[in-house]
């Protein structure tokens, strides 16, 4: 099998379906930032985080590609079964968010980006998970959507910035904290 086709050279895709659509339609740009976003969950997977961290990252990489399966198909044409995004998937989020809170001191500023690598690498990805989201929610407007979709990107992008203070707990560095001037 090659891996090109050429049938994309003019500027158009086909969704799951068939329906061939503009290569700056609205669900490829929602499912190409969620692509981008999974290659960010892997770089933060290729870091040296806890192996409990590895695992949930990559349950969220099989979850991110369930979503792109959904938002990738024309649903008036696709017979494909896709998988399905349960409510579980946003709870294992919440649960993960839980504990590492009780372990991480109080929040009592914003925090600015940074603060080492691998913290930097998961506010890049929150960051691709807001847009992700934000063209999703756009999509929505006028597309049929699971709201499992926009709920769990919304929790993903908070688990992110979790993740990113616990790993700067874990290796003992300091949050970068905002303090306005005033």
């Amino acid at each position: 099998m090659k891996i090109y086709t050429k049938t994309g050279d003019k500027g158009q895709t086909s969704l799951i379906g068939g329906t061939r659509v503009p290569k700056y339609n609205l669900r490829i740009e929602a499912y190409g930032t969620v692509d981008e976003l999974n290659s960010y969950i892997g770089l933060i997977r290729d870091q040296e985080i806890s192996g409990n961290d590895k695992l949930v990252l990559k349950e969220i990489q099989d979850r991110l590609f369930t979503i792109g399966s959904v938002l990738a198909s024309d649903p008036e044409k696709s017979r494909m079964k896709i998988p399905d995004l349960k409510e579980e998937d946003v709870i294992l989020l919440e649960k993960e968010m839980d504990k590492m809170n009780e372990v991480l001191p109080p929040l009592k500023h914003f925090v600015l980006p940074g603060g080492n690598q691998i913290a930097s690498f998961c506010h890049i990805a929150r960051c691709v998970c807001r847009r992700a989201e934000r063209n999703t929610v756009h999509l929505a407007e006028t597309n049929p959507m699971d709201e499992n979709v926009l709920i769990y990107l919304n929790r993903l992008s908070d688990y992110l910035f979790t993740l990113s203070r616990k790993v700067i707990f874990d290796n003992k560095n300091e949050e970068n904290n905002w303090i306005p001037r005033v």
